[in-house]
């Protein structure tokens, strides 16, 4: 259903609007009238109170761009202030992505979002619950950074979970911890010793954070995944690889929120019996 608005009230959104976002750029009427090629008593015609004289399309497309706003929200045509490929950005990017949680574009989301809820399926074991032995194996040929730091990233994580900073939620396939156990795919050459190791330390860490850290397991027969992070409400993040999918608009992250419920309503292994479950795995040679 389309909305009348009368040429008044168009007017007089179009003169708050013009006003409001001079004021955001640091414009006068002087300032809009030379950059927009106008004399300044055309901007103050503009800007008189009940007034309903619109200007001409070229006045305010010139207008739209010099403030850095949509020429649809000076018109009442749109709620949003930004422009199409300005809001396109906001709704959706893809920054670069590094290999591990030294990422330091993760952390910053990590930090925004705290207080709120994390639901993270990860690329392979979630990093900050690796031991450094794990990570020294995982980063000993990666470029870029070094064991150290991937270390330095994981136990800064922790102690931000110590500090409750936020809840985290962790779903990922059976296969993973399966595969882990007995050296294959992924693992293949990972010493017996530092496996065993790992298994010991998410047994620890779950059983230490629990509830603040529930992890679950899904069957990938089932149900599947792309490696994601949802930060509370405020944006969801799928990882490809070299770049993320960022989505900032609360219809998508709502989405990517729903998708992640699915898959623990789905889990095979309840976060409660995930100790246990990984302490019934027999670690191979």
């Amino acid at each position: 259903m389309v909305t009348i608005i009368n040429k008044f009230e168009r007017a007089e959104t179009f003169r708050q609007r013009l006003q409001d976002a001079m004021n955001r750029a640091g414009y006068n009427k002087s300032t809009l009238a030379g950059e927009i090629g106008v004399d300044r008593s055309t901007v103050s015609q503009l800007l008189s109170p009940g007034t309903t004289r619109l200007p001409n399309a070229q006045v305010i497309a010139e207008s739209a761009q010099a403030l850095g706003v949509s020429a649809d929200w000076l018109l009442s045509l749109s709620q949003r202030p930004e422009r199409a490929n300005d809001l396109l950005d906001i709704v959706a990017n893809m920054p670069e992505a590094e290999r591990s949680s030294v990422d330091e574009q993760l952390v910053e989301w990590h930090r925004e979002a705290a207080g709120y809820k994390i639901r993270h399926v990860p690329a392979t074991l979630p990093d900050f619950l690796k031991t450094p032995e794990l990570l020294r194996w995982e980063y000993q040929a990666h470029l870029g950074k070094t064991p150290d730091q991937a270390i330095g990233a994981m136990e800064d994580r922790l102690n931000w979970m110590r500090a409750q900073r936020s809840d985290y939620e962790i779903a990922l396939p059976l296969y993973e911890f399966t595969n882990f156990a007995a050296g294959t795919g992924y693992y293949e050459g990972l010493p017996a010793s530092v496996r065993r190791g790992q298994i010991e330390q998410f047994v620890e860490l779950h059983e230490l954070f629990f509830p603040s850290l529930r992890i679950f397991q899904f069957d990938a027969h089932q149900v599947f995944s792309a490696p994601m992070t949802v930060f509370g409400p405020l944006m969801g993040a799928i990882y490809l690889g070299r770049h993320y999918i960022v989505f900032r608009d609360s219809a998508r992250v709502q989405a990517m929120t729903n998708h992640f419920d699915w898959l623990v309503k789905a889990a095979s292994i309840d976060a409660r019996d995930f100790a246990e479950h990984l302490q019934s795995l027999e670690i191979q040679p």
